[in-house]
């Protein structure tokens, strides 16, 4: 499944590599040409705008141009323009520029055939622009005039520079591959540790789930089996059902908030309350049941604490904190629990003299589903709790440190920012 999405994925990022390279090289490519040209382009026209102005008296004199005499001196601002002279009948009169015969040779290649834009032309593996005009001098009458210049250093640069970027583009295309490639796996990377916890969370799920349901089922048929038992012989087994009943539905509930929770469906319902108050409110619910287990349930509350927060799950967090602590703290034990402020926090600790958590796993105890070596407790449960409270904590914008030795105890601080989101 991965396999196929990465190849999408370089695919996809291939092909917005390639086009920002395409881009990049044609925005280079044709301003590099608009530059070149503009020099050439310029000169022509300035050329051109000579010739049209009124002639003066000295440029009105003209000789037969077929004949050695002087030809009309057209004046030229560029050394590169050569100026050509043509007749009613399409025929070369004068060359401005003498010595050569390839435009004698070639006049009906380079005759003119737009008038007022700027051409390209070919003659024998060169190349030209030009402008032409039409004109009329008094002793000859209508010609044509047509300046020209050869573009071939601008042409073979340009060239030169359409094979570099080719060149380039090619090698751009295949790091753009590999980049992609590298980038997809990259992506991949977080939706594949997604994928696998999710695989661990179902198989863990099941793992939990099933459990009970064996239990219960058990449990069932051996009901079945005697029909007319009483309660009182069954006693036992309908314990068990009933024990196994609830903590099937306490993991349900659990996995429902967890699942809930990832997809935050869930919202805080923040309000301002005397966390000091519930704290009192919690060890009073607990004291029978330390008093029974022989353990000692203390509050150390030194002031007042004013939390504005989500109530209900502040009350679900310390309950998961407290029942843990006395779940792992043997007879005997203390766990006491206090609140606290400072100018911009509320601190929440619980510490307990329990059997403690190996230093390696400390980073692991809010992880789903994870318990402590299970062979140092008779303690049962489903490793959610923590989870849970995690998340109560994060939605509070908490910060969490643990502390535990074994064998000592643990001590747990969060700590709130007293100005909520």
């Amino acid at each position: 499944m991965f396999r196929q999405t990465h190849i999408r994925l370089t695919f996809i990022n291939s092909i917005v590599f390639i086009v920002l390279i395409s881009i990049l090289g044609s925005i280079i490519y044709f301003y590099t040409d608009n530059k070149l040209y503009q020099d050439v382009n310029q000169s022509l026209m300035e050329s051109v705008n000579h010739f049209q102005q009124p002639m003066g008296p000295e440029n009105k004199q003209a000789d037969n141009l077929d004949g050695n005499e002087a030809e009309p001196k057209f004046m030229r601002r560029d050394p590169r323009i050569t100026t050509l002279i043509w007749d009613e009948k399409g025929q070369l009169l004068a060359e401005q520029d003498r010595g050569t015969a390839l435009f004698q040779d070639n006049a009906n290649l380079i005759r003119p055939k737009k008038y007022g834009t700027l051409e390209d032309v070919e003659v024998e593996n060169f190349t030209f622009r030009y402008m032409a005009f039409k004109a009329e001098l008094p002793q000859i009458g209508k010609i044509t005039v047509q300046v020209i210049r050869n573009v071939d250093s601008e042409k073979d640069l340009l060239n030169r520079l359409l094979l570099i970027m080719l060149i380039g583009c090619g090698v751009g295309i295949i790091c753009a591959v590999v980049s992609g490639y590298f980038l997809a796996g990259r992506a991949l990377v977080p939706i594949k540790k997604s994928w696998q916890k999710q695989q661990e969370f179902v198989s863990d799920a099941s793992h939990e789930l099933r459990t009970p349901l064996a239990v219960i089922q058990a449990k069932t048929d051996i009901l079945f089996r005697s029909p007319s038992a009483t309660i009182q012989e069954k006693i036992l087994d309908i314990s068990t059902i009933s024990k196994e009943s609830r903590r099937l539905s306490k993991l349900v509930t659990n996995l429902l908030t967890l699942a809930r929770s990832d997809s935050d469906q869930i919202e805080m319902k923040k309000s301002t309350f005397q966390l000091d108050e519930l704290l009192s409110e919690i060890i009073q619910q607990y004291e029978d049941i330390a008093l029974y287990q022989e353990k000692t349930l203390k509050l150390e509350t030194v002031e007042p604490v004013t939390f504005f927060a989500d109530k209900e799950r502040i009350h679900q967090l310390i309950v998961i904190l407290l029942d843990n602590a006395i779940k792992y703290t043997k007879e005997g034990g203390e766990i006491s629990l206090s609140c606290t402020q400072s100018h911009s926090s509320i601190f929440l600790k619980i510490n307990d003299t329990g059997i403690g958590i190996p230093e390696q796993d400390i980073p692991k105890i809010f992880d789903r589903f994870y318990q402590s070596d299970k062979a140092r407790t008779a303690a049962e449960g489903t490793g959610l709790g923590l989870s849970i409270a995690k998340w109560i904590i994060e939605k509070h914008h908490g910060k969490t440190k643990v502390q535990s030795v074994l064998g000592q105890g643990t001590k747990i601080e969060i700590t709130f920012p007293k100005s909520q989101k």
